[in-house]
């Protein structure tokens, strides 16, 4: 509550100081007649999600793997534009109808069988968990400089969109194969996340300069995402984009502090060792990618590459990872529907000794991993992805788009990791399954069907399915395959209200 107290204040003091510096409602002319000056309406915006969902999991005798179930997220906010500040108030009511009371395994290696299980867990034992919260509260001014602000409240952050390029190739792959990588609002989920903190924004031709600092709020499987983590980090990036327009590259560093010592961390290491470990994560992160497309012939190419190495402490253990994605792909611009076809590679670390004192998994940070891993059973923790997928619009606003990947374990050593981050102060925020020594995970296909129907109302389906391999096998024998699929509605307007 003293938080929501404060940002609210912050909120009406701002906007009071900037309208103090706003011209009066009544402007005198020169002529001696009174003429209005209009001032920027307040913006109404609400946006609306619903979601029907359907997993069949994995089999696990004696438990439900196969289930549906219902998300509804609901988002009203209001915004104005006053000269140089600008502000925003939001508040979230997510709510899940109908989860499965029996989706989570007592065997430990099996866990939660689908998000479902994990929304049950999350949400106390709750088949049907609501909430609502503060999800958004910031002030900002912007600078005579263009492209240059600085923002303080509790806000989403994404990483990797500080430009935003003009070329729809180049933006497409931004926000789809670039973006949330490690830092996100984990938007798949029903809660979401946000981050009280600041960030600032530096803007000279062509290039982005963006600090940002902050602290996790709860939330993405809790349903009350008021409360603040302790879990902070810090990101400083440097972007650009070339004149004309076909590259866009960008350097970051990351620092990452989780302060939960209560809480026991998902590893290779054996329990009792971990479960004795209260010391705090401590992880640099350094990085770059490059995007890249061009004309060829009678269509496009295009090259991505991402990569990042860490560094730190892992509670009692030294820290060190890495990751990295070559991707590159052809579209047709001659063919109406401009088909495109891809493929591409990535690798994040993993740990080979779960007995030495080095802790050499990649960490995924605060990501939103179903941006990569669109079935979410998986994250890019010690992961190997290997893929080809396919896009086509065959109308203005329809994008169809199918993948087949095959998954392996970088190490068998290591874990199965599936999450996306800290979420409450109760649990670690990722789950982990044994490799058993095996490093054969899964073939996954899916098709997705994105349709936005008119200007507010857009229709979402989407269905994958995958075949375990050893690693699956070895827990879940009886049945090694997996299917999900939700059909979805979203409904988004904004309106001034005076």
């Amino acid at each position: 509550m003293r938080q929501i107290l404060f940002y609210a204040l912050c909120v009406v003091t701002t906007t009071a100081l900037a309208a103090s510096h706003a011209p009066s409602a009544l402007a005198q002319s020169t002529s001696g007649v009174e003429t209005k000056t209009s001032t920027p309406p307040v913006v109404f915006s609400l946006y609306d999600r619903t979601r029907e969902d359907t997993w069949q999991w994995f089999a696990a005798p004696g438990y439900s793997e196969t289930y549906p179930y219902t998300e509804s997220l609901l988002r009203m906010s209001l915004a104005q534009r006053l000269r140089h500040w600008d502000w925003m108030a939001e508040l979230a009511q997510p709510a899940l109808l109908g989860l499965p009371t029996d989706a989570v395994s007592t065997n430990a290696a099996q866990g939660q069988l689908g998000l479902g299980g994990t929304y049950y867990a999350a949400g106390g034992n709750n088949a049907d968990p609501a909430a609502a919260f503060f999800k958004q509260g910031f002030v900002r001014y912007h600078f005579d400089r263009p492209d240059t602000s600085l923002r303080l409240g509790r806000f989403e952050f994404f990483e990797g969109v500080e430009l935003s390029p003009m070329n729809p190739q180049l933006l497409w792959l931004q926000n789809n194969r670039i973006q949330q990588r490690l830092v996100g609002n984990f938007g798949f989920t029903n809660a979401q996340r946000s981050f009280d903190g600041i960030d600032g924004h530096l803007g000279v031709k062509g290039s982005d300069i963006t600090a940002f600092a902050g602290r996790a709020d709860q939330g993405v499987f809790n349903m009350n995402g008021n409360p603040e983590l302790n879990v902070d980090l810090q990101y400083l990036s440097f972007s650009r984009i070339d004149a004309q327009g076909h590259i866009l590259w960008r350097a970051f560093a990351i620092a990452y502090h989780d302060g939960r010592t209560g809480i026991t961390k998902t590893d290779n290491r054996p329990l009792a060792v971990r479960a004795a470990d209260h010391q705090n994560i401590r992880i640099g992160t350094y990085g770059g990618d490059l995007v890249a497309s061009a004309p060829v012939a009678r269509g496009n190419v295009d090259f991505l590459f991402w990569g990042a190495l860490q560094n730190g402490s892992w509670g009692e253990q030294s820290h060190s990872g890495n990751a990295v994605a070559v991707e590159g792909g052809y579209q047709m611009t001659h063919v109406a529907s401009v088909p495109w076809l891809r493929a591409g590679y990535y690798r994040g670390s993993g740990d080979n000794n779960p007995n030495d004192t080095k802790h050499t998994t990649f960490f995924q940070l605060l990501p939103t991993p179903r941006v990569y891993a669109r079935t979410p059973f998986y994250n890019l923790m010690n992961n190997q992805d290997s893929f080809i997928e396919a896009i086509d619009r065959p109308a203005k606003k329809l994008e169809l788009r199918s993948d087949l990947r095959w998954l392996q374990l970088t190490s068998g050593n290591d874990l199965w990791y599936q999450g996306g981050g800290a979420f409450d102060n109760k649990v670690f925020g990722y789950v982990g399954r044994p490799g058993n020594g095996h490093n054969s995970f899964t073939s996954l296909w899916d098709i997705s069907s994105d349709w936005q129907t008119t200007r507010d109302l857009a229709l979402n389906f989407y269905y994958g399915r995958a075949w375990g391999k050893s690693v699956v096998g070895a827990i879940y024998p009886t049945d090694r395959n997996l299917q999900f699929g939700y059909a979805e509605l979203v409904y988004h307007f904004s309106r001034p209200i005076r």
